[in-house]
């Protein structure tokens, strides 16, 4: 039976099932709630819950955490937006922390380093698998493939910033769209194809839907709440610690990459590894893959990988503190200013979304930057399969240009190996991306005791 109205409590629970439900990075997330939302539950059209992904996608950020946020926030106001948001990545913090912990302290043992060797291999596969499938999605047109060659060999031949990689991008979307229309894409007429009403339907008819009108008044009070939410903490801890420790230093860098990314954890990672093992030397390029993995195996958006990075930072410069501790400290930091932000775009955006309906040029300007992001993840395939495959890699410079050259004697074959099959796996067989990490940790484990 169709429901009249949905109780806020009745909204908990659906938004702590998605949470807990929410395995597969963002295709998976956003079907899951396509299915529980749209078709299942018939609280929102389809028509407006491809609009309020649109808007999300043009967003920096986990676009299905904010997608859950703005579902939230139109059906229960902003105590609904912070319910779904919070929810949805609560389940992911509480398996990354732990995993961390784990991770941190046991690192040494045989039996962990076995593991994580074997995930290792299966990320590698999951990536390129990311690359293929974004690149059906973005890549329909010759100019589209040209934009995404173009940022693969200014990242990884000229290794010019991302950032500076994805703004481009927009703006040659943007600009496009004017000059010469017919070779960008134009948006797609959304369809209404349900027989009946849904709840957020009768919730506009009903006048229940006040809180979606903008406001200038409201923006400006939620731009104030949130970037002292966003800040203080920051704050708080350059008094306590001094404005040159590690949590500092992670709460800006990571205030940062919470507004440079775009197109999902994918394409930031390449950005965040060459800062975090590069510049701060808080991990190994090998750890970036083990991040990964732990990500991949936890419900919750992929980007929870920089609470990995925040734990290990910390753990391994924690100051006065115990390391543990400090380790918690660095993630917690790091998460909240990774996803306050998404709360920010969402609250002050969506009563205005109406108004980027149908519009050509944003539509022109996010499909450039998606297929920009192909190329920002083409480039960082190539850099995990480099560092999985082989145990050393030289950094050679040719005037502008930057090279990798792997060295042909330092090849594991066991890593390469298991790639293979785990790309079998999932291309060949269709296994489910939870399903090949767990079979590859067992596999690679079997094979450091018995290989």
């Amino acid at each position: 039976m169709q429901m009249q109205t949905v109780s806020f409590r009745e909204a908990l629970r659906v938004w702590a099932t998605i949470g807990i439900l929410s395995f597969g990075g963002p295709a998976g997330q956003i079907a899951l709630m396509h299915r529980e939302l749209v078709e299942r539950r018939k609280w929102i059209d389809d028509e407006r819950f491809l609009h309020a992904l649109n808007y999300c996608m043009l967003l920096p950020g986990p676009e299905a955490t904010q997608l859950a946020t703005y579902i939230g926030f139109v059906m229960h106001k902003t105590r609904g937006g912070l319910a779904a948001g919070v929810l949805f990545v609560l389940p992911g913090f509480v398996a990354i922390l732990a995993l961390s912990i784990l991770y941190a302290g046991f690192h040494d043992l045989p039996a962990v380093a076995a593991m994580f060797f074997g995930l290792k291999a299966a990320v590698l596969a999951i990536v390129i698998e990311a690359v293929l499938r974004i690149g059906r999605r973005a890549l329909k047109s010759g100019l589209m493939i040209l934009v995404a060659s173009l940022a693969f060999v200014a990242i990884f031949f000229f290794n010019v910033a991302f950032p500076a990689v994805v703004l481009s991008a927009g703006v040659l979307g943007l600009i496009g769209s004017r000059v010469s229309p017919d070779a960008f894409p134009s948006p797609a007429a959304a369809k209404k194809t349900e027989s009946s009403t849904t709840v957020v339907e009768r919730m506009a008819a009903a006048g229940e839907l006040a809180h979606t009108l903008p406001s200038g008044r409201r923006a400006a009070r939620v731009v104030v709440t949130c970037s002292v939410l966003w800040v203080a903490p920051i704050v708080a801890l350059a008094i306590a610690f001094g404005r040159e420790s590690i949590f500092v230093k992670e709460g800006v860098f990571f205030s940062e990459t919470s507004v440079v990314t775009f197109g999902g954890a994918y394409a930031v990672l390449a950005y965040i590894a060459q800062r975090a093992v590069e510049t701060y030397g808080w991990l190994a390029p090998g750890e970036m893959l083990d991040g990964l993995g732990l990500a991949e195996t936890t419900p919750g958006p992929l980007i929870m990988v920089v609470q990995f990075v925040g734990f290990l930072g910390a753990y391994r410069h924690p100051g006065n503190l115990p390391p543990m501790l400090a380790g918690v400290l660095g993630s917690i930091v790091t998460v909240w200013v990774t996803f306050v932000p998404c709360f920010l775009w969402i609250f002050l955006g969506a009563p205005y979304i109406e108004s980027l309906r149908g519009n050509r040029s944003l539509h022109s300007a996010m499909s450039t930057v998606t297929a920009a992001v192909v190329g920002v993840i083409l480039n960082l395939s190539i850099w995990f399969g480099m560092n999985v495959v082989f145990r050393t890699i030289r950094e050679e410079h040719v005037g502008p240009l930057r090279l990798f050259v792997p060295v042909p004697s330092s090849v594991d074959l066991a890593a390469l190996t298991l790639a293979g099959l785990a790309m079998v796996a999932m291309f060949r067989f269709k296994l489910a991306v939870p399903k090949t990490l767990a079979v590859s940790a067992l596999i690679g484990a079997a094979w450091k005791w018995f290989g």
